[in-house]
C-alpha cells in the first residue's frame, strides 16, 4: 500500500510539474534603463555586451562574438590589450586631467610622432573626429580672411567644397560637409558656403572650384558612404587647384587613417600631401581624442584663444596613444594588416563566386566594403546569430573593420561563419539599382564620430 501511495503522489506531483507554467527569462533591467533614459538616437542590438578579449566579444549570457567591427574603426587593437590596460591603470593613479593651461607629460612626444609619420609639423588635439573636423573648417576659414575683408562678413574666400557621399561627423560643422540629407536637411539652416561635388568626378571638380573656395575636404576612402577610395587622379587634381587658388586640402582619415589601410595614412601612396589631416578613432585604442595635424604655413595664422578644447589631450588619453604608435609600430602590425588585408581579399573573391549576389568588393587593408544586389541588413542579423560582428552601410554594403592583430586563423574563422551567413540569410526582394553610382541612397544604420 506504501508504495502504491508513494507511486500515485509521483504521479500527481509529475502531473502538476506538466501544468507548471515555464517561467520568463528575467528582463535585464539595464536594457529597459536605455529604453526609458536615453535619447533614442541609435538601434541598438537587445542584448548587452560586458566585455571582450582580442578579437572576441562576451554578452551578459556569456555568448562570444568575432568582432569584425571593431566599434566602427575603434579597437584596432582588438579588446583589453595588456600594454594598453597596463597604461590606463598607470595613468588613471597619476593624473587624468589636467587642462591644457598646463604641460603634460605626453602631449608633446605624441605630438612628436603624429608628425613624424604623418609628414605635417603641428598638432591640436579635440576629444573627436566630428571636433577635429570643425576645427579644420575653422583653420580653412581663417586662413582665407585677409586684412581687406570686413571683420563681421564672410570673407570673399569662404567657400568650402565637400564631397557628395561623404561622412564627416555630426556637429554642426562637421554635417554641413556631410552630404546625406537625412543627416544634415533636419537641422537647417546649417553653416552656410558649402557645396557638394560628384566623387571621383575631376570634371565636376574643376567646374565648381573657384577663387571663392577656401578648402575642399574629402574623405581618403569614403567609409560610411560604402568604402571607396578616392582615385588619384581626382586627389592630385584637388591638390593641384587647392595649391592654385590659395585654398586648404583636408583629408578626413578618421576612419582609414592610423595604419587601417596597412599605411599610416591612405594619402600616403599619393605623390602629394594635404594641407590639413583629420584622425580620431583608434589613436588612443578605445579612449576619445581626435587630431587635426597640418602644417607651419597654417599653424602660423593661430594665435592663443582662437581655438580650444577642455578635454582635448589630457595626460592619460595621450599616454595611451603613444603606447598605441608604439605598439603598431614595435608588434609591425602595418605588415598585418597588409597580409590580413590580402587573406581576407582572397577568401571573399572565393565567395563572390559562389554566390552571384556579390556585387563588388571594395577597400584596401582592413577596410572592406563587400557590395550586395540584395537587401544587406538581413544579413548582419544573421550574422550576429552566428557570433560574428559586421554593419551595413547604404542599404546594400557590408563593412568590415577588423582589429589590426587580427590573425590568419580568426580570418579563417570569419570566412567560415561568412559564408554560413551568406548561405542562411533569407534574399529581400529589394535590390540594388543594377547600375551602381558613387551616390547610393541613405542607409539604414546610424553612423557615429
Amino acid at each position: 500500500m506504501r508504495a502504491l501511495s508513494k507511486k500515485r503522489s509521483n504521479t500527481r506531483t509529475v502531473q502538476k510539474l506538466k501544468h507548471a507554467p515555464v517561467p520568463k527569462p528575467k528582463a535585464d533591467s539595464r536594457l529597459s534603463d536605455a529604453e526609458q533614459f536615453l535619447l533614442p538616437t541609435y538601434k541598438r542590438q537587445p542584448f548587452v555586451i560586458t566585455h571582450g578579449r582580442g578579437a572576441y566579444v562576451y554578452d551578459s549570457s556569456g555568448k562570444k562574438y568575432l568582432d569584425f567591427l571593431g566599434g566602427i574603426a575603434v579597437n584596432a587593437l582588438g579588446h583589453a590589450h595588456p600594454r594598453i590596460v597596463k597604461v590606463v591603470r598607470r595613468e588613471a593613479a597619476r593624473a587624468i586631467h589636467l587642462s591644457n593651461l598646463y604641460h603634460n607629460a605626453y602631449q608633446g612626444p605624441l605630438a612628436r610622432k603624429l608628425a613624424k609619420i604623418s609628414g605635417m609639423d603641428r598638432v591640436f588635439f579635440a576629444n573627436s573626429g566630428t571636433e577635429a573636423a570643425d576645427g579644420a573648417l575653422k583653420l580653412a576659414r581663417l586662413c582665407a580672411r585677409t586684412a581687406t575683408d570686413a571683420p563681421d562678413a564672410p570673407a570673399a574666400k569662404h567657400r568650402i567644397l565637400a564631397m557628395q557621399n561623404s561622412f564627416h561627423g555630426r556637429t554642426f560643422g562637421a554635417i554641413s560637409v556631410t552630404s546625406t540629407e537625412k543627416y544634415r536637411l533636419p537641422f537647417a539652416p546649417v553653416v552656410p558656403g558649402v557645396e557638394f561635388v560628384t566623387f571621383n568626378d575631376v570634371a565636376d571638380l574643376d567646374s565648381k572650384f573657384d577663387d571663392t573656395v577656401c578648402a575642399i575636404i574629402l574623405e581618403t576612402i569614403q567609409g560610411e558612404g560604402g568604402i571607396y577610395p578616392v582615385t588619384e587622379a581626382f586627389w592630385n587634381r584637388a591638390r593641384t587647384l587647392a595649391t592654385q587658388r590659395g585654398a586648404l586640402l583636408i583629408a578626413d582619415e578618421i576612419q582609414c587613417g592610423l595604419g587601417r589601410t596597412g599605411h599610416y595614412f591612405a594619402y600616403q601612396k599619393f605623390p602629394s600631401k594635404p594641407d590639413i589631416v583629420l584622425v580620431a578613432k583608434p589613436l588612443a585604442a578605445g579612449l576619445p581624442l581626435g587630431a587635426i595635424l597640418t602644417t607651419d604655413a597654417v599653424a602660423s595664422r593661430v594665435s592663443p584663444g582662437l581655438h580650444g578644447t577642455t578635454f582635448g589631450g589630457g595626460p592619460l588619453i595621450c599616454a595611451t596613444a603613444l603606447e598605441f604608435l608604439n605598439i603598431l609600430e614595435g608588434e609591425k602590425l602595418l605588415e598585418n594588416v597588409r597580409a590580413r588585408g590580402a587573406d581576407l581579399r582572397h577568401g571573399l573573391a572565393k565567395l563572390a563566386a559562389k554566390f552571384p549576389f556579390i556585387r563588388e568588393i571594395r577597400g584596401e587593408g582592413l577596410i572592406l566594403g563587400i557590395e550586395l544586389s540584395v537587401d544587406g541588413n538581413p544579413f548582419v542579423a544573421e550574422a550576429l546569430r552566428q557570433g560574428l560582428l559586421i554593419n551595413c552601410t547604404h542599404d546594400f554594403t557590408l563593412r568590415l573593420l577588423p582589429p589590426f592583430v587580427i590573425t590568419r586563423a580568426q580570418v579563417r574563422e570569419f570566412l567560415d561563419l561568412f559564408e554560413l551567413v551568406l548561405a542562411k540569410t533569407p534574399k529581400s526582394i529589394s535590390t540594388a539599382p543594377a547600375q551602381h553610382t558613387a551616390n547610393p541612397r541613405p542607409f539604414a544604420h546610424s553612423a557615429a564620430r
